[in-house]
């Protein structure tokens, strides 16, 4: 059995779950302390470092974070992650003179982005300071993607979206607004050094049944029904409306209608409630506006009257255990104004002609490689939604980043598999024999419930945003919920007189001295605790000199609460604070590639 690697950055990264989960890999505990310490302005950079857009994930952002925070653990509620970085935007003032600058001289390379989403934007914060000169073709008549069209001014404002966007764009980038690109071929064709396409997924998809065609009228796709909304075209709908599918945005699509006019809005679903793809909050605040989600309708028929949509017909359904099956045991026709179809998003690339080099798949799909977002043309990349369909922000903004780092490499001549070297850092929180430099007290408050405008005010405005967010006393609270997870318990095991201490005063009995013998799942069996998650990783210490045994350490249950480093006699055990050292473009450093 060989001891656990800890100069290794990936071993503690895994272990501070948030971090890890996070496809950008933002620094949550830290920026939760710096709350904790009021310097908003630092938790807001901290942020945007990594995520590029504090303000606006701290509204709209899936938060893969939160289901793997280690509080879910100890008390089934994870640290409200995302509120937090919300608190941080909204309260960090003017930080103008801490976001990075684009350099006088430029490096004399050119790099066009196809659309102004996410992950264009990402691509474009990351190059500039390095001296890019940064091209961005919008198709609409302003930044944000789907973030703009798609997102509701209720869940996201105007002013946040244009705060984080424009402070990207006024580092120098030239954007033409109001012009999609029409032609691959065409672009290459200018002189671009390189080419990013972050064009989304911007087509919805369609429900061909039954009085499509004559009630076309009422029947709206959901992703273009919310963009005619966004800039104004749309502003009004019947006062009956279905909106057909449960994604997210099928959750804007429906609360928009309400604010729109809708009376009675109903949203339809194929399949129960727990294989709903909307976020649970999501769900939350749809029912909350009294909106009505249907379970088991199979939509049959958009049913016409004189030449107009009056309902839709469903097949009632009866599902199998697991929902791979089903029967039909009745049919329902439901009455509505308006439909809404909310089943999906698809790329678009009609404008990319098929004998430049680009390969797609059988279904249509470019090939994009994983890692390096290169497309098979050379001096193309992808990112965002364009190559793998709709996912959340965050992703975008993290293949955003990889992108940069590839075309920097591409633009440099150095190989576009090569990646920056993360590092690490580790500092002792030591400040007496048993005190810390951080709050290590567990603290047993609930998660804080978030403010919301109340129930009769939210139909008056559109762009009124529900939620208030964290008021000094819910923040106050909501930040010591963190366990610090970034400060680590580091052993030093010349050191161990292996008097059982530690494992006495362990609250959760994370630790275990026996032998380094066997493979590790003999290994995880020995454990004090039942070892309940094999993809988490346990530390294993060198030989202990007293009898030739191991300390082991069970992340699953670890809560870094730091008793152990207090009881020890001997200070083998210590409370380390984990810095993982991200690089993005222009990192001079590289490792691997070929």
């Amino acid at each position: 059995m060989q001891p656990t690697d800890i100069e290794d950055p990936n071993f503690f990264h895994q272990v501070v779950d948030c971090q890890w989960a996070c496809p950008a890999h933002t620094n949550v505990p830290e920026y939760i302390r710096l709350i904790s310490q009021g310097k908003y302005a630092e938790a807001y950079m901290e942020n945007r470092q990594s995520n590029v857009f504090p303000g606006i994930l701290g509204r709209t952002c899936d938060r893969p974070c939160e289901p793997a925070c280690r509080r879910g653990r100890v008390d089934g509620t994870p640290v409200a992650i995302c509120r937090l970085k919300r608190v941080a935007a909204d309260l960090a003032g003017d930080v103008t003179e801490m976001l990075p600058k684009s350099p006088a001289q430029k490096n004399g390379k050119r790099v066009v982005c196809i659309g102004a989403g996410p992950a264009s934007l990402t691509v474009a914060n990351d190059l500039l300071p390095l001296g890019y000169d940064v091209t961005i073709y919008e198709a609409s008549r302003a930044g944000g993607g789907l973030m703009r069209t798609n997102i509701p001014a209720f869940r996201l404002p105007e002013e946040v979206l244009d705060k984080e966007v424009n402070a990207i764009v006024n580092m120098g980038a030239t954007v033409h607004y109001s012009t999609p690109v029409m032609s691959l071929d065409v672009l290459r064709q200018a002189n671009f050094d390189a080419i990013f396409i972050g064009s989304g997924a911007p087509r919805g998809k369609d429900l061909e049944l039954e009085g499509r065609t004559a009630g076309t009228a009422n029947i709206h796709i959901g992703i273009d029904w919310l963009h005619s909304v966004a800039f104004g075209h749309t502003e009004e709908i019947g006062k009956r409306v279905l909106v057909i599918g449960v994604g997210n945005t099928a959750m804007d699509c429906c609360r928009t209608a309400r604010r729109l006019g809708g009376k009675d809005v109903k949203v339809v679903a194929r399949r129960p409630k727990k294989y709903f793809k909307a976020s649970p909050w999501e769900l939350d605040d749809a029912e909350e506006e009294e909106i009505e989600i249907l379970t088991n309708h199979a939509p049959t028929e958009f049913v016409i009257e004189q030449g107009r949509l009056v309902g839709m017909r469903f097949d009632l359904l009866e599902w199998n255990e697991g929902a791979t099956k089903s029967n039909v045991i009745d049919s329902v026709l439901i009455p509505c104004d308006d439909v809404i179809l909310a089943i999906g998003q698809e790329n678009a690339f009609d404008w990319i002609e098929r004998d430049l080099g680009l390969e797609f798949t059988a279904d249509n799909m470019p090939i994009v490689d994983g890692k390096t977002m290169q497309t098979t043309l050379s001096g193309v990349f992808m990112g965002g939604d364009a190559p793998w369909g709709p996912k959340n922000i965050i992703w975008a903004v993290a293949h955003g980043h990889e992108a940069a780092i590839s075309i920097d490499n591409y633009c440099s001549g150095k190989l576009v598999t090569e990646r920056p070297a993360d590092g690490q850092n580790l500092i002792s929180q030591k400040m007496g024999i048993s005190e810390w430099s951080y709050h290590n007290d567990y603290n047993p408050s609930p998660r804080q419930q978030m403010n919301h405008v109340e129930l009769t005010k939210r139909f008056q405005e559109l762009a009124l945003e529900v939620e208030l967010g964290y008021s000094a006393e819910q923040t106050a609270v909501e930040v010591l919920r963190c366990l610090n997870c970034d400060v680590q318990p580091i052993f030093k095991a010349s050191s161990c007189i292996e008097c059982d201490a530690c494992i006495d005063v362990c609250p959760v009995q994370c630790l275990t001295i026996t032998s380094g013998e066997g493979t590790l799942d003999d290994l995880r069996s020995r454990l004090s605790a039942p070892s309940t998650k094999p993809d988490e990783p346990v530390y294993i210490s060198p030989l202990l000199p007293q009898t030739g045994r191991v300390m082991v350490q069970d992340e699953n249950i670890c809560v870094h609460c730091g008793l152990c480093a207090e009881r020890c006699p001997t200070a083998a055990w210590d409370m380390e604070r984990f810095v993982l050292q991200l690089s993005y473009a222009g990192a001079a450093t590289m490792k691997g590639g070929q």
